[in-house]
């Protein structure tokens, strides 16, 4: 397993690379990362563990995103979230699912996004600490949603969660954030 785990941090830091690279540099940097996780994956697949074979294949949605192929992240990111359902990781499984959600939003399937985040929400709820980054961040996907939807109210109640949250994780770029869309929604 540490042979898989070697290669998703050497993707990873490829990854991060090619994101500060030049970018004519970026899409060899980009394969080499996708080569590298397609090759975790498959050992990660073939040994049985499939939350390492999530966490592989949610990187690589990553990666595929960055090289703007939407639809390949997504169905990724379906398939990770599927194979952790089967697991007892809810804290992954909440992660996952909300970057699924993410995707969704930005695909604009709305509907999907938002089941998908009101599910991460209530497995951080049960399982998370209220000084997580996973957390905080989970909510303010949703308070973008809920004003995105024209859902005021409950967008400024998920903003000031936002703000609470980042605040005990002590992102202060996180409670600025959340401070000015409080701001902007109570003009309204």
């Amino acid at each position: 397993m540490s042979d898989a785990h070697t290669l998703m941090r050497e993707a990873w830091d490829l990854r991060r690379a090619a994101l500060n690279a030049d970018p004519a540099a970026r899409p060899a940097l980009l394969e080499h990362a996708a080569r590298k996780l397609k090759a975790a994956a498959r050992d990660c697949r073939d040994q049985g563990h499939d939350a390492d074979y999530a966490q592989a294949i949610h990187l690589l949605a990553n990666v595929e995103t960055d090289r703007g192929d939407t639809d390949r992240a997504l169905s990724l990111w379906e398939e990770s979230v599927g194979l952790l359902r089967r697991c007892d990781e809810p804290l992954q499984l909440a992660h996952k699912v909300r970057h699924l959600g993410d995707a969704h939003r930005r695909a604009g399937n709305l509907d999907q996004a938002s089941q998908c985040l009101a599910e991460a929400l209530e497995l951080y709820r049960t399982h998370d600490a209220p000084g997580s980054l996973d957390f905080a961040n989970a909510v303010s996907r949703m308070a973008e949603l809920e004003g995105a939807s024209g859902r005021t109210a409950e967008a400024l109640a998920l903003w000031q969660e936002t703000r609470d949250l980042y605040a005990a994780a002590g992102i202060s770029a996180g409670v600025e954030q959340a401070e000015e869309q409080i701001q902007a929604l109570e003009a309204r």
